[in-house]
């Protein structure tokens, strides 16, 4: 089959330039990169349509089009131009989207795809248009939605102007109701993921989460070429910074290697170290950083929104004297970070997620896959991937809990290791996922119907006026 991803926010490139470190560079690239690879292996045609950067700050997006060398040309980047040359945030991208599409239609004139898989609010919107437009099914994966956010920043009637300005909520929320609505199935991650984001009252009327023909629950895998328990040799750099450091330690070490966001909670880690004497005494904290080394010297390197979230971490290190119990690394690639995990396993160290909200935390088998024992978060998905008790869940915003879920991973952490690298190498690995995404399609293919309701303006402001004021 030829099978497009749409993902006009972020981009792709060979050297993954940027992945995870920018907000709109997050876990959903990881997900279409490696999803449309193991579908490539599969057999079948990947297209990755993402927007065209022409912008000396971001050189690696200025080429129509790229490849990964190891899936060669049956796996293909396509940067697709609309909105100017320069980077567009994400919340900016709403008006040239229809241009996307528009430069998407025409380059496929001749050879249009069979089917379409939509990611994130703004892919769900282009597939919506692509769908009216020329007949191409496709599925929504939605991998956060706009409700949830907007529950998190606390938006209310008092706010709600300030907040759609910054956020354009009204938009995000009516494109996520729109792919909802005309997708032929939405793929979550977990049964929970269903349950809880889709059925937000916002949602209401644009799908029922009770309707198991509108859904399909495929979890997300591990690349275990990269993320294993046997070395590499990303373990043994000619520099002899990584990770011999960390072998060497005296101490084991708490990993955490979130990128710096509020809602991932990081900070819940340094309190919990400052709560708990005991948890100072068993282990030291590693915070996996990219692009500086040390943040209490080169904080300025940052973007405004890290340096937002950085510097409560560093206050709260130095207000409780635990500048000896905390170090930073720069971690350069996905490689660096498997041979990091590596190490903080053969330290007797482990893995931590303390985020609000996770829908579902490609983090956590990554590190289980390494041979790391895993403390996460109870909230969202990483409960189910560990509802076996392979992990250690805990409450986020308690770091009390935070703290004796770290504990007891340390004094256990050879056994948790075990179980939690059992349950990942045999539940999630992205050939398992590509497989039930391409068998969801052929089944899509024949069956699909074209919608032939126009794609109505993007807007959901009464919506959620209504529901702010209920």
């Amino acid at each position: 089959m030829h099978i497009v991803f749409l993902n006009p926010q972020g981009n792709f490139d060979p050297a993954d330039s940027h992945l995870t470190e920018h907000p709109d560079f997050g876990g959903q690239l990881v997900y279409v990169k490696e999803v449309a690879q193991a579908m490539t292996a599969a057999g079948h045609r990947i297209d990755i349509l993402t927007r065209q950067i022409l912008d000396k700050d971001w050189p690696e997006f200025a080429e129509p089009f790229d490849h990964y060398p190891e899936t060669g040309d049956d796996l293909r980047i396509i940067r697709v131009p609309c909105g100017g040359p320069g980077f567009l945030s994400k919340e900016r991208l709403w008006d040239c989207l229809p241009e996307f599409v528009a430069n998407t239609i025409a380059f496929y004139s001749s050879s249009p795809p069979d089917f379409a898989t939509a990611h994130y609010a703004d892919g769900g919107y282009c597939a919506a248009l692509l769908e009216r437009s020329v007949g191409t099914g496709f599925t929504f994966t939605g991998h956060s939605l706009g409700a949830q956010k907007l529950e998190k920043l606390g938006v209310s009637q008092a706010n709600a102007a300030a907040m759609e300005a910054r956020f354009r909520f009204s938009r995000r929320i009516a494109a996520e109701r729109l792919a909802m609505t005309r997708a032929v199935r939405i793929i979550t991650s977990t049964e929970q993921e269903r349950r809880e984001q889709y059925a937000h009252p916002l949602y209401a009327g644009a799908i029922d989460v009770d309707d198991d023909a509108r859904f399909s629950v495929i979890p997300p895998g591990v690349n275990t070429e990269i993320f294993s328990a046997k070395a590499d040799d990303a373990d043994a750099p000619p520099d002899g910074e990584l990770p011999q450091g960390i072998v060497s330690a005296e101490r084991p070490m708490v990993v955490v290697s979130n990128r710096l966001d509020t809602k991932k909670n990081t900070i819940g880690v340094v309190e919990a170290f400052a709560a708990s004497a005991d948890l100072r005494a068993r282990a030291d904290m590693l915070l996996c950083l990219r692009g500086i080394d040390d943040p209490f010297e080169s904080m300025a390197q940052l973007n405004d929104d890290e340096q937002s979230v950085l510097q409560p971490i560093l206050k709260t290190i130095d207000r409780n004297g635990l500048r000896d119990h905390v170090r930073f690394l720069n971690i350069p690639s996905q490689r660096a970070l498997a041979a990091t995990y590596r190490a903080v396993a053969a330290g007797g160290g482990v893995f931590a997620l303390t985020a609000f909200y996770e829908p579902f935390g490609l983090g956590p088998i990554e590190a289980a896959a390494c041979g790391l024992a895993c403390v996460v978060t109870r909230n969202g998905g990483p409960s189910e991937i560990f509802a076996d008790g392979s992990g250690i869940l805990v409450d986020p915003a308690d770091p009390s809990d935070i703290a004796r879920g770290l504990n007891e991973a340390l004094l256990r952490q050879r056994e948790f290791a075990a179980r939690a690298h059992a349950r990942v190498v045999s539940t999630y690995t992205w050939r398992e996922t590509a497989t039930r995404y391409a068998a969801l399609i052929d089944q899509a293919l024949r069956t699909q119907r074209r919608s032939a309701e126009d794609v109505p303006a993007l807007d959901a402001s009464d919506i959620i006026h209504d529901y702010l004021t209920r």
